[in-house]
C-alpha cells in the first residue's frame, strides 16, 4: 500500500464561494502543521508504536514513516485506513482555521475553510468546529485524481453533488458519469470509488453522515 494520492486507493466545489468572486486559491485557510505531524501526534496520544499502527491499519511501517515525515502524500485509502485505526474523526486531520471571535461554533466562514492537500485531490472542510457527526466538504479533483484503484468502504451514508467538471462515480457494481448539477446518495459500507473525468478540474460537494455501527462489517 504505497500508493500516492490520485494514483492509488481514498475518499468529498464551486469554483468560488457564492458570496465572493475571489478564486479558490485565495480562500484557502492558512496552514500551520503538516498532515504528518497531526498523524504522529494522534498515534503518540494513543500510545501506539509505528509497528502497532501498521498492524491495526494494514499500512506498512515504511509508508507510515514516510507519511509522518511528510515525505509522501498518502492516498485516500491509506489515509482512511490510518484514521480508522486511530479512531479519529475526519475533521481532526484538517488544519485548524482562523475564526472570528464573534462567530458561534456552528459557523464556518468561507475564508477560513481548512484544506487537506493530497496531491491531485484536495479536501476543503465546510463543517463547523462544533461537535457533530455530519461532515461536509468540497473535493477538488484535478486531472489524474481519484479515490484510488480499489473501492472504499466506510459505515456511513454518503451523498453530494458535482459542482464543476465531471467525475466517474462507482457504487457497488454500478458506475455513472456525473456532470455539474448531478447529485448522488448511497448507503453505508457500500464499496465506492471515483475518478476525475473531462478536461477541467472537478469540484464535488461531499457529505458523510454519522457512522452506522449496526452496519459495520
Amino acid at each position: 500500500m504505497t500508493e500516492t494520492a490520485g494514483k492509488g486507493p481514498v475518499e468529498g466545489a464551486a469554483s468560488s464561494d457564492a458570496t465572493t468572486s475571489e478564486p479558490y486559491e485565495k480562500l484557502q485557510a492558512p496552514r500551520h502543521s503538516p498532515l504528518g505531524s497531526v498523524i504522529r501526534r494522534l498515534r503518540k496520544e494513543k500510545g501506539l508504536s509505528l509497528k502497532q499502527l501498521s498492524e491495526s491499519s494494514g499500512v506498512s511501517v515504511g509508508m507510515l514513516s514516510q507519511v509522518e515525515r511528510d515525505v509522501s502524500n498518502p492516498s485516500v485509502r491509506v489515509l482512511s485506513a490510518i484514521r480508522q485505526a486511530l479512531d479519529a474523526p475526519l475533521s481532526v486531520l484538517f488544519e485548524p482555521s482562523v475564526t472570528r471571535a464573534e462567530d458561534p461554533d456552528f459557523v464556518r466562514r468561507a475564508k477560513s475553510r481548512p484544506v487537506l492537500e493530497l496531491g491531485h485531490l484536495n479536501k476543503e472542510l465546510l463543517s463547523s468546529k462544533s461537535s457533530h457527526n455530519l461532515q461536509l466538504m468540497i473535493l477538488h479533483v484535478d486531472k489524474g485524481g481519484s479515490s484510488g484503484e480499489q473501492p472504499l468502504s466506510y459505515p456511513a451514508e454518503k451523498g453530494g453533488m458535482v459542482l464543476r467538471g465531471e467525475i466517474i462515480l462507482q457504487v457497488g457494481s454500478q458506475e455513472a458519469h456525473l456532470y455539474a448539477g448531478d447529485s448522488f446518495v448511497f448507503g453505508p459500507s457500500v464499496p465506492h470509488a471515483f475518478r476525475h473525468a473531462g478536461g477541467e478540474p472537478s469540484e464535488v460537494f461531499w457529505i458523510i453522515g454519522p457512522v452506522s455501527l449496526d452496519k459495520q462489517v
